[in-house]
């Protein structure tokens, strides 16, 4: 049971891996739950979850998952210092701390973009982070840390990636770098988005000369009673008499 379980566990990282660009190492996200499910069953985290996820692990928590613990009072002691061993992750409740699922939640957002492992025996966080594309799971069953197998949120979000449809965030992460290398940031894509105002321009001349007035049109030719038009007669022009006699004396 042993090598399946740990073939298993192979597999379900090699998915995060690849679709979600989990790299070691492992940030793992722990709550009171999972740290007193631990003590109670004898599991050391420390030693453990590097041999079963087979690689680097950061182990941490948050001030919110601490108080809790606080909170609950000496029946939790125990888990409470197993949790304080751990790294203490900043949350944005430092001043009011609120329960740690809601706490956990906070942190992973709405896509997981710092790639962290959620470990919590916590039902109603489950739920929650279920619904959350790219958190992997980690719980103890039988005295023995389980990797949950990826939800449907993960395989429908992969699905629509290979689809064309989102852009996987190692697609992202590349095209910030691109941005960098060539000095292309956001302001410089606001300032382009933005329209320019057209500056005011003078009249152009040739539309302010002024018409030219139209000829005035020629009255239509009158026509005879026949319906024809009147024929042009052309008078010719009488010789002086004076010129007729010059010729005759010459």
């Amino acid at each position: 049971m042993g090598l399946k379980r740990q073939k298993q566990a192979k597999k379900t990282i090699s998915f995060y891996k690849y679709n979600f660009s989990f790299r070691q190492p492992f940030q793992i996200l722990i709550d009171g739950t999972f740290s007193q499910a631990a003590l109670k069953n004898k599991i050391q985290i420390k030693e453990q979850m590097p041999k079963y996820l087979m690689g680097e692990v950061q182990l941490c928590t948050t001030s919110c998952a601490l108080k809790e613990l606080e909170t609950l009072g000496k029946e939790l002691y125990g888990a409470k210092i197993i949790l304080q061993r751990f790294q203490v992750r900043r949350c944005p409740h430092f001043k009011s701390p609120v329960p740690a699922s809601e706490c956990l939640l906070s942190m992973l957002e709405e896509t997981n973009p710092h790639h962290y492992f959620v470990a919590t025996q916590d039902h109603t966080l489950t739920a929650g982070l279920k619904k959350i594309p790219g958190v992997p799971l980690l719980y103890i069953i039988q005295n023995t840390i389980v990797l949950d197998k990826p939800c449907q949120t993960s395989l429908d979000h992969v699905q629509a990636v290979q689809l064309g449809e989102l852009v996987s965030p190692a697609q992202q992460q590349s095209i910030r770098s691109l941005k960098e290398e060539q000095g292309i940031d956001q302001k410089d894509g606001e300032r382009r988005g933005r329209k320019r105002k057209r500056k005011q321009s003078n009249p152009n001349p040739l539309s302010c000369q002024k018409k030219k007035k139209k000829g005035v049109p020629t009255p239509p030719l009158k026509k005879t009673e026949d319906g024809e038009k009147r024929k042009r007669s052309r008078h010719k022009k009488r010789k002086d008499d004076t010129s007729a006699a010059a010729v005759t004396n010459t």
